[in-house]
């Protein structure tokens, strides 16, 4: 990424800049603004217009605030993933995986193992959005407690995503704006992601089995498909399987940049003579986007002030210097349960540097989504769509499970990295 060159500012502006960063990030801790119908991305959004509104940075300096590659990746990514659902792949293999003759820990093992490998490769967030849904009717139809399965189903997919460098945004923008090897990165962080896993499964197969109260529920039965579940395509979700295959392998073994290899493979899924291109791009996150372009232009503003600096400066002097694990670690588990894993990743990035900060930060803001039922995009899609299901799921639920799991793979993450450095 090119760096903008610094904007110079006067005080009044430097106070404007300061008094819009700060809303913003209140805009993320409450997940909008009080009395205004905007969302993370609406609040973004409207701090990069304000940032620019106020004269701090023109609208060329603005558009070079932002990481165009991790903007691309994404994008790509949401296409590859769009293919993968249309095509019917998700429903396929879960409803494949409920229909195996396992006990109830076998399944419950299985569904996790399964997650966590889809969220490596398209996304946390699409594949709980895909797979939640047949969770809910397998558990309804075995008469399985349904909690331990749908919260472990986001939970997995959490940790699991956090195995490669485009399993979730955060890591997108960690692997882009850090400039980490693929390989690499994967080759440290895969341990800690298979142990976390087994700490989920056996938290969960020993403590999950308290009954629960499913009353009016109104899904079909497994075999059925409803509205929202396409019909599995073999052709498509095979074309779709060969382009994240080469991705994979372009990523481990060339150094071709990942953000054009990603496009490449946007591209070649698009040409399709099965799915219409704006059905396709109906399945792109558009508003993740925004909140990407946004904070980029926000954060970049605030830093241009000065004043991250010299916070980042001042912890040093009272001996909290954030390139260090323990500062590291509580940085960003408070940050990404405060605002989210992406805002909170994209404040401590200018604040590190090197390999092995980039794989702790990544593997850390990933496992801390599973903390709270806010922490994690992902958690919140399991929630509504279980609801829609009739198996209500509140935050004290999620709490039971998501503490101590997260405590658990935290202190995993923490002795792995201190016994590999």
């Amino acid at each position: 990424m090119v760096t903008p060159p610094p904007v110079p500012l006067h005080a009044a502006t430097d106070w404007s800049i300061v008094a819009i960063f700060a809303t913003v990030y209140v805009g993320m801790f409450l997940g909008g603004l009080p009395t205004l119908r905007l969302d993370r991305s609406g609040v973004a959004l409207l701090g990069a217009i304000a940032v620019i509104g106020v004269g701090a940075m023109s609208t060329e300096q603005a558009a070079q605030a932002v990481d165009l590659p991790t903007i691309l990746l994404l994008f790509s990514f949401m296409v590859v993933s769009a293919q993968m659902r249309l095509g019917g792949f998700y429903t396929a293999v879960t409803r494949q995986v409920g229909a195996l003759p396992l006990s109830r820990n076998g399944l419950l093992g299985t569904l996790i193992a399964v997650a966590a490998a889809l969220s490596a490769v398209f996304s946390n967030d699409i594949v709980c959005l895909a797979v939640t849904p047949v969770v809910a009717r397998i558990c309804l139809k075995r008469e399985f407690n349904p909690l331990p399965f749908l919260v472990g189903l986001a939970c997995a997919a959490n940790i699991g995503s956090a195995a490669t460098l485009i399993g979730n945004p955060q890591n997108m923008l960690i692997g882009s704006l850090m400039k980490l090897s693929f390989a690499d990165y994967a080759r440290l962080a895969l341990p800690p992601v298979i142990l976390s896993l087994f700490v989920l499964w056996a938290w969960l197969a020993f403590t999950g089995r308290q009954t629960a109260q499913v009353a009016g529920t109104t899904a079909p039965p497994d075999g059925q498909l409803t509205d929202a579940d396409p019909p599995f395509d073999r052709w498509q979700s095979a074309k779709g399987l060969a382009v994240a295959t080469v991705l994979m392998l372009i990523f481990l073994f060339t150094d071709w940049p990942r953000e054009v290899a990603a496009l490449v493979a946007a591209g070649v899924l698009l040409l399709s003579r099965r799915f219409h291109s704006s059905h396709v791009m109906g399945f792109v996150d558009w508003e993740l986007l925004v909140l990407f372009i946004g904070l980029f232009v926000v954060n970049h503003a605030f830093q241009n002030t000065g004043l991250s600096a010299q916070g980042v400066a001042w912890l040093g002097a009272q001996g909290v210097r954030l390139a260090e694990a323990g500062p590291l670690f509580a940085a960003s588990l408070v940050l990404s349960n405060l605002v989210s894993n992406v805002p909170a990743v994209m404040l401590l990035i200018p604040q590190l540097s090197g390999h092995e900060a980039g794989t702790a930060l990544a593997l850390v803001s990933t496992f801390a989504g599973n903390l709270l039922l806010v922490g994690s995009i992902a958690n919140l899609i399991v929630v509504d769509l279980a609801g829609r299901s009739g198996i209500a799921i509140d935050w004290r639920d999620h709490v039971r499970i998501g503490v101590p799991v997260t405590l658990m793979t935290l202190a995993i993450v923490w002795f792995w990295l201190r016994w590999m450095t």
